[in-house]
């Protein structure tokens, strides 16, 4: 791999075989909440689901340690983690990790709040977007939030700089 050492978590997660329909309702059944930007991307016509069951390996990686350390834009970001072997991930990823992954640190207590910019604690699933209107959502992230857990949609435009510490989820090949 050619990733930092030490700097970087793998996950497989199975995606696919499932409607959005079967997946909200997991989601519901699960007790994990869902934002507008994250029902507007459920109701969507864009946001499709694989009829077929499959593993994906993913890699999460902050942005620093894809050699920006002062921050980059999203379409900077997936060039580099393209450059390393990598590949966005399908927008599904988003739901399916999110009832895969349960035990997700806390990420809201001892922060401010932001604006802007992702939140203490969040993952964002580097897929492309769905979407050239920048008044439509982007993508998905992951959060914990007092103990909920929480499916998250966000609203981005290329001209948006991640932060050196932000959490992205890419697959590999």
């Amino acid at each position: 791999m050619n990733y930092p050492e030490g700097h970087y978590v793998t996950r497989d997660v199975f995606v696919g075989g499932r409607s959005k329909a079967s997946l909200l309702a997991q989601l519901t059944a699960a007790g994990i909440e869902l934002n507008e930007a994250a029902r507007i991307l459920f109701t969507s016509d864009q946001f499709t689901t694989s009829t077929i069951e499959q593993r994906l390996h993913t890699v999460e990686l902050q942005v620093c340690h894809l050699n920006f350390p002062r921050g980059a834009t999203t379409p900077e970001v997936h060039a580099r983690a393209v450059t390393l072997g990598l590949s966005l991930a399908p927008l599904e990823l988003g739901p399916c990790l999110r009832l895969q992954y349960l035990d997700q640190p806390e990420g809201h207590w001892g922060h401010p709040r932001t604006k802007h910019r992702t939140p203490p604690g969040a993952i964002a699933v580097a897929s492309a977007p769905v979407s050239e209107d920048d008044t439509f959502p982007k993508g998905f992230y992951l959060r914990r939030i007092k103990g909920t857990l929480w499916l998250r949609g966000y609203w981005a435009d290329a001209a948006h700089v991640l932060a050196p510490e932000d959490h992205l989820i890419f697959c590999q090949p």
